[in-house]
């Protein structure tokens, strides 16, 4: 007979909302005890789906962000039902492409109902679902499997352990944390960024996606005054082409996964070559990619940006076929890397692949490119340091130095080796050699599971999804990646379950 597993997910987010679906779609594992452990007040939705402004929206198409696998159009049906009950029809279309890009509270909304609804059909097929309020602190072996505590010392017993824990709020790398004028996390928007004055001159740092929306959001909030973006480079997002349909050929997860079967590494020169014949089948070149690739960090940020816009309906294909293969192909392919390989991608191409791969909406571009052009918005570059001063802030760069009143951290949570939330469980569970951190961040994890590994060898009973995960598995935030490791993990889950159960009864 098969044993009732008990499982614990800890963290209550877009990670977690993905595994109970998967959880809820399968039929071969069970009914037993699933735990959700989170302590936060905006439970499903994570740090960035929470209630906000219309405009803040997500930066890809609803068929990229369905937490249900196999199924692209679950989001959109989901939309569809939504306008039916609410008795109007909201427009989410992006008036240069045609694409939807919808605001984030709504897809924080469909978080939620997604958690809901695999809740009920769990609830339907037997199992027990407990949601506890709290964070976990610290895990370590029982006698039957695994031991959670949390912050208020309560404990709970579980067969297997489920690391969904996000990147927590944004690092503070310039320690202005208390000073007055300083937005440390600036979501939810309307909530973090309306007590500024409309006249202020404001400092954003980072330019990546958060930073965008931080500028969308002032400016619907009727900002007038001056808004820098600071960073070390300037990188803006790239902007995103109007979508065309791509089956990949060459560059695709099952190809690196037959290699990963047969212990084959590969190196960038390798990853290239297979992304040039990708192209070559679509009637492209990658030169189009390595042009793309170079004018990251030769090409002037605004001239950038106006070219980019104005290429959304490129007959080239080329670079939608690189952000169709990245996030689809990426976890896969990065196993498959040397860790010389890696450091080597890390060093040269992180920033560059994270502009061409997380592109923001064309009308997102088309905002930004208008405030620079009437002077209200600029992009400053070299920066080193921000300071507090009596009156505000000191920014110091290698060009000139300039005072503001108000500075909004952008910078992504990511960049953390660890969350804050996350640290003390981490810390225990690397303590009891359960888990075994990765240089690259995160924890070391399988490919092909997402258990922890340590020394190697895979835990049986803990995985981890998402973030946690970051340095192991090469773009982890995608829904489309958190969704195929979730269905992985379940999988995993149902089979060492059997085998359990088989053990248990021989």
């Amino acid at each position: 007979m098969l044993q009732k597993p008990r499982i614990g997910v800890v963290g209550g987010g877009a990670s977690a909302v993905s595994l109970l679906d998967a959880l809820a779609e399968e039929p071969d594992l069970p009914a037993g005890t699933i735990m959700v452990f989170e302590a936060s007040d905006h439970l499903w939705r994570g740090r960035p789906y929470r209630p906000d402004l219309d405009v803040v929206r997500v930066n890809a198409v609803p068929d990229d962000m369905s937490v249900r696998a196999g199924d692209s159009e679950h989001l959109y049906r989901w939309l569809a039902n939504r306008e039916r009950l609410v008795g109007a029809k909201a427009s989410f279309t992006d008036p240069i492409s045609g694409a939807q890009f919808i605001p984030r509270a709504v897809f924080g909304d469909y978080l939620e109902q997604s958690a809901r609804t695999a809740l009920l059909t769990l609830l339907r097929r037997g199992w027990e679902p407990e949601l506890v309020r709290e964070r976990v602190e610290s895990a370590a072996h029982s006698v039957d499997g695994l031991v959670l505590r949390t912050a208020r010392g309560a404990t709970y017993e579980v067969d297997y352990a489920v690391l969904s824990v996000g990147a927590g709020s944004p690092a503070d790398p310039y320690s202005l944390t208390g000073a007055e004028g300083f937005v440390k996390d600036p979501y939810p928007t309307v909530q973090e960024l309306s007590h500024i004055d409309p006249a202020a001159d404001v400092a954003v740092i980072g330019s990546g996606l958060t930073a965008v929306d931080v500028v969308l959001a002032l400016t619907h909030l009727g900002h007038r005054g001056r808004i820098r973006l600071l960073s070390r480079r300037g990188v803006l997002p790239s902007v995103r082409q109007r979508r065309v349909q791509h089956v990949l050929r060459h560059f695709k997860p099952s190809r690196f996964r037959a290699m990963a079967a047969r212990n084959e590494t590969v190196t960038i020169a390798d990853l290239a070559a297979i992304m040039d014949m990708e192209l070559r089948d679509a009637g492209e070149h990658s030169s189009t990619i390595r042009r793309e690739l170079d004018n990251v960090s030769t090409e002037a940020p605004v001239a950038r940006l106006r070219r980019q816009l104005g290429e959304v309906d490129s007959p080239s294909i080329a670079l939608r076929i690189l952000q169709r293969a990245v996030p689809e192909a990426g976890p896969d392919v990065w196993p498959l890397l040397t860790e010389l390989e890696k450091d080597r991608f890390l060093a040269g191409y992180d920033r560059e692949f994270e502009s061409l791969c997380c592109p923001m909406p064309p009308r997102s571009a088309a905002v930004l490119l208008s405030l620079i052009d009437s002077d209200q918005l600029s992009l400053v570059t070299g920066v080193h340091n921000v300071e507090t001063t009596a009156d505000g802030f000191m920014i110091e760069t290698t060009h000139c130095d300039f005072r503001t009143g108000i500075v909004v951290s952008a910078v992504n949570g990511r960049q953390r080796k660890v969350s804050e939330e996350a640290r003390s469980l981490v810390s225990s569970l690397v303590s009891a050699g359960l888990a075994e951190p990765h240089p690259h961040g995160g924890l070391r994890v399988e490919r092909a599971t997402s258990r922890l590994v340590v020394d190697s060898r895979p835990q049986p009973r803990l995985y981890a999804l998402g973030d946690p995960a970051i340095g192991s598995i090469f773009f982890t935030v995608g829904m489309e990646s958190l969704v195929d490791r979730a269905i992985d993990i379940v999988r995993s889950i149902r089979s060492d379950n059997a085998a359990w159960s088989q053990r248990a009864t021989a």
